[in-house]
């Protein structure tokens, strides 16, 4: 089981977000955001922020750092190690079963991931037979997007999508989000895709938008 921070917005949570950080950082990389996220209505959410492996990157000189997947080169085509993202999807899996465990039905589980923690998000997505109550998937792209149709699971296309990306995005650039949340609706999901004049980071706006998207699916739940 991977190590995670954990916060908790009210006694005895019934929903929750597991949310997974982009290379290089760790777990706490957006606790910080939550004050500006969560909105005193909702009911209480334990948000659970993993932190990745540490594993040697080969695009960063094979300095280990903190990972999802090894990066071998810059093209998107083949820039996920397809290992890895299927070892992250698996300990993602074990996260989400904890979480069913601690009375948290998967219905009311969201997988949130920026970057390369996105790209898992979609990869672990794709793959769910019993569907979770979102996907958010920020400044990222779907990895192995020509073997997405054949993974993709029954029923899968049922859980909802957020997805975010700056214009600007050097590092993931813009149109391969573009791209990626085409190829999801094509698939069958529904995508609420939203451009932002930013980098690859995350803004308030982003946030506040990422807020209203939840909050219709919390409330009553």
């Amino acid at each position: 089981m991977l190590e995670t921070i954990e916060r908790e917005t009210g006694p005895s949570p019934r929903h929750g977000v597991i949310w997974l950080h982009g290379l290089g950082a760790d777990g706490s990389d957006f606790v910080p955001i939550l004050p500006e996220l969560v909105r005193p209505e909702w009911p209480a959410i334990r948000f659970v922020f993993p932190h990745a492996p540490v594993r040697p990157v080969t695009i960063n000189n094979g300095v280990p750092m903190r990972a999802w997947y090894d990066i071998r080169e810059a093209d998107l085509a083949n820039r996920a190690d397809e290992d890895g993202v299927a070892e992250s999807v698996g300990q993602v899996e074990a996260l989400i079963a904890r979480e069913v465990e601690r009375g948290v039905p998967v219905s009311r589980i969201f997988l949130a991931g920026f970057s390369q923690g996105g790209a898992v998000t979609l990869a672990a997505g794709l793959r769910r037979r019993e569907p979770l109550a979102g996907l958010i998937a920020l400044s990222t792209y779907v990895p192995a997007a020509h073997k997405a149709a054949a993974a993709l699971a029954e029923g899968a296309h049922a859980q909802p999508v957020f997805m975010g990306h700056g214009t600007q995005d050097p590092v993931v650039p813009f149109r391969a989000g573009e791209q990626s949340q085409a190829l999801l609706r094509e698939l069958g999901f529904t995508v609420d895709w939203h451009a932002y004049p930013m980098p690859h980071s995350v803004c308030l706006e982003e946030i506040r938008d990422l807020g209203d998207w939840l909050a219709p699916r919390l409330a009553g739940r």
